[in-house]
């Protein structure tokens, strides 16, 4: 069931934690028994009913992310399942567990909660750039499933689009018309993927010759691979304090070679090992020094209940080991001689500081606009460092805002302006209209200060962001949709021997605690199709 999960300085409704489950569990049109979804609107309904995820893609993830502690249901799946891959599922196919009936009705949409739950902010991008999203179930007829049993394909959907296909289509630059025309005649596609698909002709129409896909999804599809696979020990040359919460840690190849050069604005995965058999924590946290140097700084702000980040300033020292993964991510300074604007808040400042380094490195001769909020000077990181390097081109200014100054701050010193970046604020610079923005921090932050750039005059594909917080719900895949219907009973009565859904099973009683219920389901299944069988397993865990 949904639970409360602090995420950031914010608190996440969601239930995406799953574990596995035993014995058998009645399916019906809105989800498994026991089951429930924390974001309504989102996820869950009877088009969503159960997340299918496959052990092969769990397979491909643990290589991909160097990762040894991926279970069942880490992906906030029903059914774990091993075949039934995107590349061979289709819209519209039907298939049998037990006595309930499913068909395939689009793919998963992923949110951040995926992010949140695997301890990889970028996961919901990676999931459509490596083209392994995984897929819900409608239930046609309820019915009772528990694993070990065979999952049968009894026919086939119309177009024979698969899961992959579909989900490039409406992510991924490149697709026909023809696709989307296609995608359109399949009945079984959900209402909300049958609106984008609808807009993404009237698109099409509108400006004809064009492909786009989903920006940010794009970027990711197109980034560049990882200097290695996994994780790799680096050790720790240095760790130095940047302000009140934040520090900064400087890591090195053991054997003293040079690591290999991140782009500025990229991140770094990193793997907490605890003691006492502890799972270990997997972060992200965003590269801050000068690109090209051969060593990396990562800087990590402590959050009040941040484990990882409390744990690293409490344990970590110079001389250990820290496992890392190769510098990723979309969020990256281009080249070119347009004007930059640099414009983050709190620790939002760590890849854009990058990029103002590599901007000094290069002598560049673009404008550079750097602007920055903090609270006040004891919550200010880097003041000194960015006031080098703005001080060090040839054509930059600095504006910085402190919401609160202390006493010991200086208008026109330490900080330019009390009180927050508001729009007027923003629209007063004068900002240069073909400039190319980037911008860091809070979700309210980010979209407050996009939205000011805009209406300053940049134009909106120029304005590049990256959030540092937890972000409202996701419903991509649903164009256009205003305040949705909660998920409802579909009409019609239950299954035949099925007991009636009351009250009591869709809430806990007073003075109990709602939690996921832990099953444990037996792993193999044959999957029957064409004559041919193949193992499957079928793991239900809770639905996201």
């Amino acid at each position: 069931m949904p639970q409360d999960v602090p995420w950031h300085g914010k608190t996440v409704h969601t239930g995406i934690y799953k574990q596995t489950v035993s014995g058998p569990r009645t399916v019906r049109r809105l989800n498994i028994d026991g089951d429930g979804q924390g974001d309504l609107g989102g996820h869950g309904g009877e088009q969503r009913a159960v997340l299918v995820y496959q052990l092969d893609s769990y397979r491909f993830w643990a290589d991909q992310l160097g990762r040894d502690d991926l279970e069942p249901g880490n992906f906030g799946e029903n059914f774990t399942v091993d075949g039934l891959p995107d590349d061979e599922v289709c819209i519209g196919d039907r298939y049998r567990i037990g006595s309930a009936l499913f068909e395939v009705t689009q793919p998963r949409v992923t949110c951040y909660r995926v992010g949140l739950r695997m301890g990889e902010p970028r996961m919901a991008a990676l999931l459509v750039s490596h083209r392994r999203p995984g897929f819900y179930l409608r239930v046609i007829e309820e019915g009772e499933v528990e694993a070990g049993q065979e999952i049968v394909k009894v026919s086939s959907g119309p177009e024979a689009m698969t899961v992959e296909e579909i989900d490039g289509v409406l992510y991924l630059p490149g697709h026909t018309r023809a696709q989307v025309e296609r995608a359109l005649r399949i009945p079984a596609l959900s209402p909300g993927w049958q609106g984008s698909m609808r807009t993404l002709l009237e698109q099409a129409d509108a400006a004809p010759g064009t492909s786009s896909g989903s920006a940010g999804l794009t970027a990711a599809a197109g980034a560049p691979p990882p200097a290695w696979t996994g994780f790799r020990p680096l050790v720790v040359t240095d760790i130095r304090p940047e302000s009140r919460s934040v520090f900064s840690v400087f890591l090195a190849s053991a054997d003293g070679a040079a690591l290999p050069p991140a782009l500025p604005g990229q991140f770094l995965t990193v793997r907490v090992r605890r003691e006492g058999g502890a799972p270990p924590l997997i972060r992200s946290y965003s590269l801050s020094g000068e690109p090209g140097t051969g060593v990396y700084r990562i800087s990590v702000k402590v959050e009040p209940h941040g484990v990882a980040s409390n744990h690293l300033r409490t344990h970590l020292r110079v001389g250990d080991s820290l496992d890392v993964a190769a510098p990723r991510g979309t969020f990256r300074l281009t080249e070119g001689g347009t004007p930059v604007v640099l414009l983050s808040a709190g620790v939002g400042v760590t890849p854009v500081l990058a990029m103002l380094h590599a901007l000094a490195r290069g002598r560049s001769g673009r404008q550079v606009w750097w602007l920055h909020v903090a609270r006040n000077g004891a919550e200010h990181p880097f003041a000194q460092e960015v006031h080098d390097l703005v001080a060090s081109l040839a054509d930059a200014r600095s504006h910085v805002y402190y919401s609160r100054p202390g006493a010991a701050d200086r208008e026109g010193s330490d900080y330019t302006e009390a009180g927050r970046l508001s729009a007027d604020r923003i629209l007063g610079l004068g900002l240069p209209a073909d400039a190319d923005a980037y911008v860091c921090g809070p979700a309210p932050f980010m979209e407050s200060a996009s939205a000011a750039l805009v209406r300053a005059g940049l134009e909106a594909s120029r304005v590049h962001g990256e959030i540092f917080n937890a972000g409202p719900s996701l419903t991509p895949g649903i164009s256009g949709a205003a305040a949705a219907r909660a998920p409802h009973q579909p009409p019609g009565p239950p299954a035949p021997g099925l007991p009636s859904r009351s009250p009591a099973a869709a809430s806990p009683s007073p003075g109990t605690t709602a939690g996921t219920r832990s099953w444990n389901w037996p792993r193999r299944a044959t999957y029957r199709s064409s004559g041919r069988a193949a193992p499957v397993c079928a793991t239900p865990a809770n639905s996201p």
